[in-house]
């Protein structure tokens, strides 16, 4: 017979409870940053407690709903919180399950300015994407982190990302793929109301609100240095070339 710290039942009504405690930390109105980590090992516990049972979505919910709580109080435990969500189902084969915990998590980051992190989120909400062939999900997270890096001011870094995501023929067939060729030549091109006329493209309006404000604010960053790096690239790439 089993003992009873291994059964199921025992173990999910653990996870319930302490669930509740952890929204009751939450409405209770903690102050105290030591108390919004008592919040967090609460929502973690409950975690666990589903994991041994063998119930990936409610131990990934349980972290999601601890992130949510956290995120104006303790956000930077919030995104690890969201981090260890996604980490929960990607290693259960649940990825389609995470798209809406990828999205929440990258939101936050550029609420936090840390857009590296956020673009990287939806990087990973694009590789999660193509495993469940959701090609539309795939090329809208793709765009955003885009966007993101150019909002950011890293044009070569949102160049390169282009340039990799590019290679998924979804991808470079799609209304995203054109919508951030021309924001990118626009950004070459030194030319701001191309970039704004751009940044009204239908395939953005389908982005997160977050991705669609940061789109809206383009260009950012000094569009002259821009032009002229790019420009002393295409200059350095015809002296490699020229064998004369």
């Amino acid at each position: 017979m089993a003992s009873s710290s291994a059964d199921p039942e025992k173990l999910m009504a653990k996870a319930d409870k302490l669930q509740d405690l952890g929204d009751l930390q939450v409405v209770g109105g903690a102050k105290e940053l030591g108390l919004w980590n008592e919040v967090s090992d609460f929502y973690r516990r409950a975690s666990e407690f589903y994991r041994e049972c063998g119930r990936s979505q409610p131990a990934s919910d349980a972290l999601a709903k601890g992130a949510s709580a956290l995120e104006d109080k303790a956000p930077e435990e919030a995104t690890k919180l969201y981090d260890d969500a996604c980490t929960l189902l990607e290693e259960d084969g649940k990825e389609q399950m995470a798209f809406d915990l990828y999205r929440a998590a990258a939101s936050l980051y550029v609420k936090l300015e840390k857009y590296s992190d956020a673009a990287a989120f939806h990087l990973r909400l694009g590789s999660a994407a193509d495993k469940c062939n959701a090609v539309n999900s795939q090329c809208k997270a793709y765009l955003s982190a885009i966007i993101i890096y150019l909002y950011a001011h890293d044009f070569q870094q949102a160049q390169k990302c282009y340039n990799d995501c590019s290679e998924v023929q979804g991808f470079l067939n799609s209304d995203q793929n054109r919508c951030a060729m021309k924001l990118l030549s626009a950004y070459e091109e030194g030319d701001a109301e191309e970039i704004k006329r751009a940044a009204q493209s239908s395939a953005i309006n389908h982005l997160d609100h977050v991705v669609i404000r940061l789109a809206r604010k383009l260009p950012t960053g000094d569009l002259q240095a821009i032009k002229k790096d790019v420009g002393d690239d295409d200059g350095d790439s015809l002296d490699e070339d020229d064998l004369t």
